[in-house]
């Protein structure tokens, strides 16, 4: 499923049926929608590990670069106070951002104090996507209910905020909107296509079924 093919041809599927926009992982996925799917509202991010840092979400100067590049209209990164790599630093990297690439950023956070914090530093979208993904909040399962009401409230106004992460139906994307969310980021509910064939595959195997 990551071939860049396939990739492109569900993010065209999906605009087709109503998505304002794509949020994919990689530059060769982002190159290949932006091909395909010219006019489409790309947010891009980068996954990297590196072993002094548990950052992993377009972690440094390099990936922001390079998904940019790829042709993202927005970069996604993470936003938490955890160390990144070689010592980078959120800040300088958000002002740098600002100052070469002129791109809008995405902040996936963990909580509201890391929301407000991107905010601040200039990133003009708010995601809820590591709502528990961090050492933080591991006990904790998406999506992040409690961090809508709370940054909707003290983010301005021309801050977007998205619900990410835990969305696998309808209604919780539409109780996410109540909530204060301005977009909605559905993905292994949508693209997870093996985990839902494997799913099915294990329900009807059941020696319970009558």
């Amino acid at each position: 499923m990551r071939d860049p093919m396939v990739i492109a041809a569900m993010a065209e599927a999906c605009l087709l049926r109503g998505a304002l926009g794509v949020r994919l992982e990689s530059p060769e996925h982002i190159a290949a929608v932006r091909r395909r799917c010219p006019d489409a509202l790309i947010v891009g991010l980068w996954k990297r590990t590196f072993t002094d840092s548990p950052v992993y979400i377009t972690p440094g100067w390099e990936e922001i670069v390079a998904v940019r590049a790829a042709g993202a209209d927005v970069v996604a990164l993470d936003a938490t106070d955890r160390p990144r790599p070689a010592g980078q630093r959120l800040e300088e990297l958000i002002e740098r951002c600002h100052r070469e690439l002129g791109v809008p950023l995405m902040a996936d956070v963990d909580s509201v104090a890391h929301g407000l914090r991107a905010a601040q530093l200039g990133c003009t979208w708010i995601g809820t996507t590591l709502y528990g993904y961090t050492e933080a909040t591991e006990s904790l399962q998406p999506p992040g209910w409690e961090l809508l009401p709370g940054l909707r409230a003290a983010l301005p106004e021309t801050v977007t905020l998205v619900c990410e992460g835990g969305i696998s139906s309808g209604e919780q994307a539409a109780r996410a909107l109540a909530e204060g969310a301005d977009a909605v980021v559905v993905g292994t509910a949508i693209t997870g296509l093996d985990l839902q064939v494997a799913a099915y595959v294990r329900r009807m195997a059941d020696p319970k079924i009558s």
